[in-house]
């Protein structure tokens, strides 16, 4: 706190005229209320006489006056009065100083110290705020003063240990900031408090700080700081910590921007980590913080002190980037915060900076410049900590040295500044404070070790093999070119001379960033206390020479372990470790060495505990990646994962992570040859093949993606320079030239550089050799020194700088380097600060580049003086082309005429402006002119000519030399001098193109060829008056000047004032016209009556073929021609649209279309046709005879409308298709003949009663329908009812879609009972849940099964006895598919209960998701209770099946047995992966005892454990007839009990035990009774070779086995063999499985293959065949070629993955035309191409009943794809094709060709890059693929465009069910938009 006099001392009153000033201000500041308070202490016989009245109405000044008066009586008042009111102000004044409340509190609180005080004061004027005691603040400062000087110790304590390490005093005055502009996201009221500060110190106004070259120091940038949120940025290592702790310190001693009377709080954010559970801000405070060891009511004084004065406190919040949460503005909700309320950390992080917890407090808080993002819109002000400069670097290192002393050796010291200094390297990393402590400790380490031996980086003095010794890198040296980054003679004291292997006189500097933190952990190593014994250890093994190769082998396992754990902290984002997390050896050894630092962590429970850290966190990723580098726990893929390029634009998307800085580049130094013997040590404990083999096939990985990197032409500039310090990182001459193999022009773009950078850009770059380089830098921000490193780059050819801050300053710099760019041919200075002062210094520099061939300089601070004094300079240069100074300026250069410079136009023009010439002038000018060559533009604009002038110049035009263009604005006025001009088009042929505008701004443009001369077939010639006011006179005068101009093709006369007969006119002219392409004649007047023209003409006339008009004429109308074709072939459109047609135009227009013989379009579109129009309309179509389409999209409004135009289904009988809706499109198509069917879609109306039944009136008159589609129309119940009532009497073949309507379970019902009264109804679907949904499909025999589903209708009991009733009465066998319809179990018994079967027979499915476990079991047996008309019930994962007998079927005894338990002749039961457990299947022992008829049990993939197996067996004995068993189960055992049950099971024919885990007791017992089984199923059954061979050959005694299957079995090659024997002897075998049998390659694998395939050669009865995975190449598939002419009865085979040739492809294929009943083929991941497609083509059609077809993941290419669709054209069965990824992306005629293929259900065309053109041709596909369900266009290239064509085209396909669109070109917000829409296009990856 402030100095104070000792209130002990001081009088009370003379303490209030002090400070009387201040409290007349602060009292003045409070509410009437309690100034009356106040007031009313003053006695009534003292003359006050104010009144709460007179207040309320008194003037501010009269109020101040009477306070001044009040404050007067008491200075003068006695001791105890003037006390009792200073308290009084204190208790119930707001926003008083705490200095000043501590001090009145003081001398008041001792003034009454006696007991009688109260006395003396009048009882009735000694009043107190009620709900505070008059003495509670003083106690509660108290503790708020204790708490605040325990703060203080704690931060001087904690200073005191930091200090203890520091080699410099930090002074906050010499530390610099470069302040950030601030971005607020939202304004925040100014929340700082009443100054209270010193007057030293000058609040900083908030704003935009500038640029980041300006620099303050952190004290100034600190100041003013107080009650807002400050962000102070640095890099890891830049000092943020030790700066926050001094900032404390200062604090602690008064001192600093942060007044002493504020609570000073440093939180740590690697602390905050530890606390995972909620936790209350004053928790925070003072459970973790600093706890307090005081009584409750001292905290409760401290928290009430905190709540109400939240300006008085600071909070630092140090290392963001270190926190393991983020914090974003947007997740952080409005309202304010309770600071006592438990809330996550990360919580009240957020509501501290948010301005919800204590507002008006301080805060400043550190991170690191990438995580700068997440604090957007938060902090109103920041900035980031500069680096240190070289004299900052020189202070330090001497100032080490000077402490080190080094025993005493100065000299020595200044020996190790000078060789740190030199070292880009070593200086780069030094500029941060926390690195050049470890450079020093390095530089030290190195200077002592040099005096004994030269550090060497992993290479022996025998290494031959080293990179550094190859042709190219002594090639590059030789040259200037520096490995290290190091060129030139400046290094030449420092590298070794790799010529003759002998060190130089200093110590060996390493060449790379990586290499010197190989050198800075041998110097940690050195450090060890115990070395001498690990030296003699050393002596004893066989190392190769140098230190660093003996320091990894002595501390081998210590490195190996730290690595591991820096590794394990990289991946868990963990920078602290504490004492458990790391092994007790390791750290004794790691904190004798000083590898780790030590820090104080309050854990959860408020412990104190150690925790430890490496000295620096690039430490941590060097060490990281010598454990990548050398671990073979480490894959190669997470090695890839683990690499990235950094980029220095950083985003809010980024992921946050600490470990981002130089990970990576550790990793590529590491994959240099110089490393290979120091990371071999780490690998293994001697220098076997195998450590040496891992190591060099990592850098070699490593190596592999930087030159894929390096040949990308994707990276960004950012990235291209990080790839440079990687490539750098390698020394690999070989990878620098691949960087600039793909890019000879470096770009860099708004980045900040450093000189490490440039060393980067020098070494990659100089690998081009004298090829040369450019360098482009665009608006980078580079300190100066940068310019110095610049001179390494040896081979620049182009150097460009662009961006203001290229000042005169910049250029001075780079003029003292540019003479050394002796290979220099291009300079740029652009969109610079340049003056001719910098200019004229780029230009002396110049003169020594004798290759500078071009200099720009344009859009500087220059003008022609300074251009002329550049050029002066450079008038000798020799090579010299050009200068170009100004934005349109360029400097000429003859290189043969030494002086001969002259400037000119950058394109050769001339501007003549305003000139105001006669006709002889214009004469002279044209003469002269016509002699000047090669002329670009010529400009004579604003030139006033009368006409005879102006054709004058029209009349020479021909002679001129143009290329581009005359221009000639406010030149022209008047029609006749726009008479003359376009003249030109006819007569100068060089004349393309003419535009003419004439009203203000008058423009006029004659544009010519180019210079070339176009053949007469290619002259296109455009001739645009515009804005002429041309009248209809002026047109024809047009007319006669343009005469016979036959080149026309574009004419332009849009607004004008043509009207009628203007247009009248041109459309007279249009035969002379013969190429003319387009004219547009919009906003000309022309209305209705032009427009009826206009649709005369386009019957009339040949050429014309399409009119384009908007609101009426008036706005657009456009016309477009095209060559002239044959009447077949032609087709004329006319679109009108937002035109106001009345019925009588609607009449007329008709009548003049119904005149054109051509095919026709009609497009009245946003027109808002009336209903008489629309009769009209209506009338006229059967007249129109070559009308193909009447697009009316928008233009139909009313139903009434709609109807009376639907009724063109009757009237016309060329009419297809009829589609009418008021929001989207509405068209008619008509074909040249009556069509077989038509069809209607009516929808988003709102149709009555009445209007349905005209609906029906009209249907039933008309042709037959193909579908009709009423959804979206609001019928609801009573609509579709009366609808459903008329299905007999309407002619429809496919569907009725009344989805979207409204209905009720009553209208379902309704539509339900279609089934069964209409016979050619062949399926009812109804959904009333989100996606309403009502479908009734109709088929064309009677005698097919009856489908009824029904989905997500929460259906009662009385619905479910209705839907039985229908299912009763149903004539054909019904399907009925129930689900999600929030069924219970009461519910499906009573439906089960009602259900005695139709007439023909049902199935049932119910799907509920509560349906599985034991409610599965018990729903079962229940069902089986209640009705025992059941054949066959089972339930599979959370559906229930039930399949019913026909009502003939059943017997008499069933249903009128009185036995109570009587039997039940199901006969067949399931339970299948619906997680039933044994015990529960047991529980169905009694139902199964009452089955004797039961054939078919099937429990498989459940959990039957051992009381399954127990269950199993107790039961089969009691199922006499059963012949099929399945209990497939995963992994599970089968027990010896149930394989003894199996075998007394005689009846079992049938026996499915996949995935079974059969021992070899078990595989005996079961030998037994395979001999009887026809069908085995034992696919992914795991056994020993022993109980395998066994089961293999018992399978040989299955003569009438007719199905095995033994998939992803395990078969050795005796099993195998085994196999084959019995294959030959199963001879009436139809169905075998062998998939993933053989995944080898190998002579044997493929051995055994082929005796497989040979002893198959006796199954003639194959029917199926399945050999996935086999891998049997072309030998195989030879021998199976041979097979296939004998399975005439084949009908599936799959040969998935078997490494197919496309010639062995086009064999099988041949072979297959045998299999004439072949339905399914699967050929999918081969290697077939064009030559099967060819193949295919001629085979498939042949086998008609082909209908799966699986070729994915297979090159088929462009040709086969075409070859493939002719083959599908013939596959009229195909149900199912898979085109996945097969090798193009051109699949548009195949898909045509499934337009052919009526039963396609299923198609996948994923992975294949198709884009919108596949979308377009499937859209048009679509509709004739009624049966199409699931469409596959995963991971392709449709966009947005594609994907809504195809959203429309699924209005015409109700049975398409999903379409799957993920990873293709949409936005999520496109996706999710288009999913709303429609959810069947689906974007997820599921």
């Amino acid at each position: 706190m402030d100095e104070e006099d000792d209130p002990n001392n001081e009088d009370v009153n003379f303490v209030l005229a002090q400070e009387s000033s201040k409290l007349l201000q602060i009292i003045s500041s409070q509410s009437p209320s309690i100034i009356m308070t106040l007031s009313e202490m003053i006695p009534r016989d003292a003359g006050w006489n104010l009144d709460q009245h007179s207040l309320s109405t008194s003037s501010a000044a009269e109020v101040m006056k009477h306070i001044a008066a009040m404050l007067e009586y008491f200075k003068k008042a006695e001791a105890a009065v003037c006390c009792n009111f200073l308290q009084s102000v204190c208790m119930l004044c707001e926003n008083v100083p705490m200095a000043l409340e501590s001090k009145l509190m003081s001398v008041a609180g001792n003034a009454t110290n006696n007991e009688n005080f109260v006395d003396e004061v009048p009882e009735e004027k000694s009043s107190s705020p009620p709900s505070e005691p008059l003495f509670v603040k003083r106690p509660r400062i108290a503790h708020w003063e204790k708490y605040i000087a325990a703060v203080m110790n704690l931060l001087l304590r904690r200073w005191e240990r930091l200090r203890e390490r520091l080699v410099t005093e930090v002074q906050l005055g010499n530390v610099w900031v470069s302040p950030r502009t601030a971005n607020r996201c939202r304004d925040k009221p100014d929340q700082t408090p009443v100054s209270a500060d010193r007057g030293s110190r000058t609040p900083e106004p908030d704003g935009d700080y500038g640029a980041m070259e300006a620099r303050v120091t952190l004290e100034s940038f600190l100041q003013g700081c107080t009650g807002k949120v400050t962000v102070l940025l640095g890099q890891a290592g830049s000092g943020k910590t030790l700066l926050m702790s001094c900032l404390g310190q200062q604090w602690a001693h008064g001192l600093g921007p942060i007044p002493s009377s504020h609570l000073f709080i440093l939180l740590e954010f690697h602390q905050l980590n530890l606390l995972s559970r909620p936790l209350s801000l004053f928790q925070l405070l003072f459970h973790h913080y600093l706890p307090l060891h005081g009584g409750r009511d001292e905290k409760r004084d401290i928290l009430d002190y905190l709540h109400s004065n939240p300006e008085q406190i600071c909070f630092v919040l140090d290392g963001y980037d270190e926190f393991h949460s983020r914090i974003t503005r947007e997740e952080v909700p409005k309202e304010p915060l309770d600071p006592e309320k438990a809330l996550p950390v990360a919580q009240l992080v957020s509501g501290l900076l948010n301005r919800q917890l204590l507002p008006g407090c301080t805060v400043v808080i550190t991170c690191r410049l990438r995580d700068v993002s997440d604090l957007e819109g938060i902090s109103d002000k920041a900035g980031q900590l500069l680096s240190w400069d070289c004299h900052a670097i020189e202070e330090y290192v001497n100032n080490f040295f000077g402490v080190k002393g080094l025993q005493g050796n100065r000299a020595l010291g200044m020996q190790a500044a000078n060789l740190l200094l030199s070292s880009p390297h070593l200086v780069a990393m030094s500029t941060l404070p926390a690195l050049c402590n470890i450079c020093c400790i390095c530089v030290e380490y190195l200077l002592q070790e040099g005096k004994e031996e030269t550090l060497r980086f992993g290479v022996g003095e025998e290494d031959e093999g080293s990179e550094t010794k190859t042709c190219e890198t002594e090639k590059g040296l030789k040259e200037g070119v520096s490995l290290g980054g190091i060129g030139g003679e400046e290094s030449e004291d420092k590298m070794m001379d790799w010529t003759n292997d002998k060190p130089l006189t200093q110590p060996q500097i390493p060449a790379t960033r990586t290499q010197i933190y190989l050198a800075v952990l041998c110097a940690f190593l050195s450090r060890d206390h115990d070395k001498e014994r690990r030296n003699v250890e050393a002596k004893t093994a066989r190392l190769p020479q140098g230190t660093l190769s003996t320091a990894l082998h002595q501390y081998r396992s210590e490195v190996c372990e730290l690595s591991r754990l820096a590794q394990r902290g990289l991946e868990r984002s963990q920078i602290l470790f504490l004492e458990e997390d790391i092994p007790q050896d390791i750290l004794e050894f790691s904190l004798r060495i000083g590898l780790f630092s030590q820090v104080e962590l309050r854990k959860e429970d408020g412990n104190l505990v150690s925790a430890f850290s490496f000295i620096h966190l690039t430490v941590q990723e060097f060490l990281a990646a010598l454990n990548i580098m050398t671990s073979d726990d480490v894959s190669d893929t997470q090695l890839r994962k683990r690499f990235s390029l950094k980029t220095r634009w950083m985003t809010k998307s980024d992921q946050k992570t600490v470990f981002t800085e130089s990970l990576h580049l550790h990793i590529c130094g590491l994959a240099s040859s110089h490393c290979t013997q120091a990371l071999v040590q780490l690998a293994g404990t001697s220098l076997g093949t195998g450590s040496l083999s891992l190591v060099q096939r990592r850098q070699a990985l490593i190596l592999t993606v930087l030159k894929n990197l390096s040949n990308s032409n994707t990276l960004t500039g950012p990235k291209i320079l990080e790839l440079c310090h990687c490539v750098q990182e390698t020394q690999n001459y070989t990878l620098s030239k691949e960087v600039m193999g793909t890019r000879r022009t470096l770009e860099l773009r708004n980045i900040w550089l450093l000189p490490n950078d440039f060393e980067a850009l020098a070494f990659v770059a100089n690998s081009v050799g004298d090829s040369g380089f450019g360098l482009d830098f665009r608006s980078c921000s580079m300190d100066l020194e940068c310019i110095d490193v610049l001179c390494r780059c040896q081979y620049i050819r182009s150097l460009s700088f662009r961006g203001r801050r290229y000042c005169d300053k910049f250029a001075e710099k780079l003029s003292s380097i540019l003479p050394g760019c002796k290979y220099l041919r291009k300079l740029e200075f652009c969109g610079a600060s340049l003056t001719a002062t910098g200019a004229a210094m780029l230009a002396s520099a110049l003169h020594k580049c004798p290759d500078i061939a071009e200099i720009n300089l344009t859009d500087n601070l220059l003008k022609n003086e300074g251009i002329k004094k550049v050029v002066d300079i450079l008038i000798h240069l020799p090579n010299l082309d050009s200068v170009i100074g100004k934005k349109h300026v360029t400097v000429f250069c003859s290189r043969n005429s030494g002086s001969n410079i002259h400037i000119r136009k950058s394109e050769p023009s001339i501007s003549l402006l305003n000139q105001k010439w006669s006709k002889s002038e214009m004469q002279r000018f044209t003469n002269s002119l016509a002699g000047f060559p090669d002329l670009s533009v010529l400009d004579l604009s604003g030139s006033q000519w009368d006409v005879k002038t102006l054709r004058k110049l029209t009349q020479t035009l021909s002679k001129f030399h143009i290329a581009q263009k005359i221009i000639m604005n406010d030149s022209c006025s008047s029609v006749e001098a726009l008479l003359t001009l376009t003249a030109l088009i006819s007569d100068c042929p060089a004349v393309m193109e003419l535009q003419i505008r004439l009203q203000s701004p008058a423009q006029v443009s004659i544009v010519f060829s180019g210079g070339s001369q176009p053949s007469a077939n290619e002259i296109s010639k455009t001739l645009c008056v515009s804005c002429s006011g041309l009248l209809p006179a002026d047109a024809e005068r047009v007319w006669n000047g343009l005469g016979i101009s036959s080149n026309l093709t574009v004419l332009d006369l849009s607004r004008n004032c043509l009207g009628n007969k203007g247009l009248k006119k041109l459309l007279d002219v249009l035969p002379h016209l013969t190429n003319i392409q387009r004219i547009d004649a919009s906003n000309n007047g022309v209305n209705l009556e032009g427009v009826v023209m206009l649709a005369e003409a386009l019957c009339s006339h040949n050429n014309l073929t399409q009119l384009h008009i908007s609101e009426g004429g008036s706005d657009q109308v456009i016309l477009k021609f095209c060559p002239e074709k044959s009447e077949k072939h032609q087709v004329k459109l006319i679109r009108i649209c937002n035109s106001n047609l009345l019925p009588s135009d609607v009449a007329l227009l008709c009548r003049k279309l119904v005149q054109c013989h051509y095919h026709l379009e009609l497009h009245l579109l946003e027109s808002s046709l009336k209903d008489k129009a629309i009769e009209n309309l209506l009338k006229a179509l059967p007249r129109m005879g070559s009308l193909q389409k009447l697009n009316v999209s928008h233009s139909i409004t009313s139903i009434t409308g709609a109807l009376t135009l639907l009724s063109c289904l009757t009237d016309c009988q060329r009419v297809s298709s009829v589609e009418l809706s008021p929001q989207g499109e509405s068209f008619i198509h008509f074909e040249d003949v009556e069509p077989m069917q038509a069809s209607c879609r009516l929808t988003h109306f709102s149709l009555n009663i009445d209007n349905v039944e005209r609906l029906l009136g009209i249907l039933q008159q008309a042709s037959p329908l193909s579908y009709l589609d009423i959804s979206n129309n609001q019928l609801e119940d009573k609509g579709v009812k009366c609808l459903v009532d008329c299905l007999l009497k309407l002619q429809i073949t496919r569907y009725v879609n009344l989805s979207n309507n409204g209905m009720t379970q009553q209208g379902l019902l309704d539509v339900a009972s279609t089934l069964s009264a209409c016979s050619n109804i062949s399926g009812v679907e109804v959904s009333l849940g989100a996606d309403e949904r009502c479908l009734i499909w109709f088929r064309k025999y009677e005698s097919c099964e009856k489908t009824l589903s029904i989905r997500d209708s929460s259906l009662e009991n009385e619905h479910l006895l209705r839907l039985s009733n229908i299912v009763a009465n149903c004539f054909s066998p019904c399907k009925l598919q129930l689900k999600n319809n929030s069924l219970m179990l009461k519910q499906i018994e009573y439906f089960v209960k009602l259900l005695n079967g139709s007439q023909s027979g049902c199935t049932v499915s119910v799907e509920e998701g509560w349906i599985t476990s034991v409610e599965a079991v018990s729903l079962v047996c229940q069902c089986l209770d209640l009705n025992s008309n059941i054949q066959t019930v089972g339930v599979h994962h959370t559906t229930l099946h039930l399949s019913l007998r026909k009502s003939a079927d059943l017997t008499s005894a069933s249903s009128t047995s009185a036995d109570p338990a009587p039997s039940m002749a199901t006969e067949k039961i399931g339970l299948m992966e619906c997680a039933a457990e044994g015990s529960q299947i047991a529980t169905m022992r009694s139902i199964l005892q009452r089955c004797p008829s039961l054939t078919e049990l099937d429990f498989s993939h459940n959990k039957l454990g051992l009381e399954g197996a127990e269950f199993l067996c107790s039961i089969l004995p009691s199922l006499p007839n059963l012949t099929l068993l399945s209990v497939a189960s995963k992994e599970a055992r089968l027990t010896e009990e149930l394989a003894e049950a199996l075998l007394q099971a005689s009846t079992i024919r049938s026996l499915n035990l996949s995935g079974h885990v059969i021992e070899d007791k078990t595989a005996e017992i079961m030998t037994k009774m395979l001999g009887r089984l026809q069908s085995v199923n034992l696919s992914h059954c795991v056994w020993s070779v022993t109980g395998g061979l066994q089961i293999v050959n018992a399978l040989a005694q299955c003569v009438h086995l007719e199905c095995l299957c033994l998939d992803s079995v395990c078969l050795v090659e005796d099993s195998r063999v085994s196999l084959a024997h019995v294959l030959r002897r199963l001879h009436s075998l139809h169905s075998l499985k062998l998939n993933e049998i053989s995944t080898g390659t190998g002579p044997s694998e493929m051995s055994g293959a082929l005796d497989l395939l040979v002893a198959m050669e006796g199954l003639t009865q194959m029917q199926e065949i399945e050999l996935k995975d086999w891998r049997m190449a072309d030998q195989g598939i030879e021998q199976l070629t041979r097979l296939l002419p004998v399975w005439t009865k084949l009908r599936k085979i799959s040969l998935s993955n078997n490494l197919i040739s496309d010639p062995s492809g086009e064999k099988l294929l041949e072979a297959l035309g045998s299999c004439s009943y072949l339905e399914e083929l699967h050929l999918s991941n081969n290697s077939l191409g064009d030559g099967t497609s060819t193949r295919m083509a001629l085979i498939l059609p042949s086998l008609t009943c082909l209908s799966v077809l699986d070729i994915s993941q297979n090159k088929i290419g462009c040709e086969g794809s075409v070859n493939l669709s002719k083959a599908i054209l013939g596959m009229k069965n195909l149900s199912k094709i898979n085109l996945t990824s097969v090798g193009t992306s051109d699949l548009c005629a195949i898909i045509a060709s499934l337009s052919s293929c009526p039963l396609i259900q299923d198609v996948s065309l994923g992975w294949n890059h198709c884009g919108d053109e596949v979308a377009l041709e499937l859209a048009r596909v679509l509709p004739f693929c009624e049966r199409l369900t699931r469409l596959d266009l995963e991971s392709n290239r449709v966009s947005v465009v594609g994907a809504e064509v195809l959203g429309r085209a699924l209005q015409s396909c109700p049975a398409l069910e999903l379409i799957r669109l993920w990873r293709n070109k949409l936005s999520s917000s496109e996706a999710q938009r288009m999913s709303l829409r429609d959810r069947r296009l689906n974007f997820s990856s599921t």
